[in-house]
């Protein structure tokens, strides 16, 4: 089967839309930092190409990611230091990203790279184990079936 670009678009669209209806808030955080880095990438490919345009979309996207989703989901009541520190270090990314932008500079992007890769990491490793449902037994592979 062969896929058209506008085909394997909507694939992965779809595919996007799936994995964040069931996902758990844990995973929707994933998510940001995934889609954030993926930015992070198709900025400095449209640096390498020349196309202006691609990498002024690419790096509002981070932006609006780092912004509107990661910073924005902080729960500073009850988050305490690690959210205000949290969100000095997301406005931090976000000038990286400006500076970035502005002077086509892919040392800015690196170090935007290496930070949310290491936060993703990091929240990663403090995934909460899943909660076994009444009744479930664990299956071979780590879920859990019905009794």
């Amino acid at each position: 089967m062969f896929l058209t670009r506008n085909s394997a678009h909507a694939y992965r669209k779809v595919g996007i839309e799936s994995d964040v209806a069931g996902a758990s808030p844990h995973r929707l955080v994933h998510l940001l930092y995934d889609s954030a880095i993926g930015s992070v990438h198709a900025a400095r490919q449209g640096i390498g190409q020349g196309k202006v345009a691609e990498k002024g979309q690419a790096i509002l996207k981070a932006i609006r990611i780092v912004d509107e989703g990661l910073k924005a989901g902080l729960d500073r009541d009850r988050g305490g230091e690690i959210a205000a520190r949290l969100a000095t270090l997301y406005d931090y990314i976000v000038a990286l990203l400006l500076k970035a932008n502005l002077r086509n500079d892919l040392k800015a992007l690196d170090e935007v790279e290496s930070l949310l890769g290491t936060l993703r990491d990091a929240w990663d490793a403090i995934e909460p184990a899943p909660t076994r449902p009444t009744g479930a037994t664990r299956t071979p592979y780590g879920s859990f079936a019905a009794a």
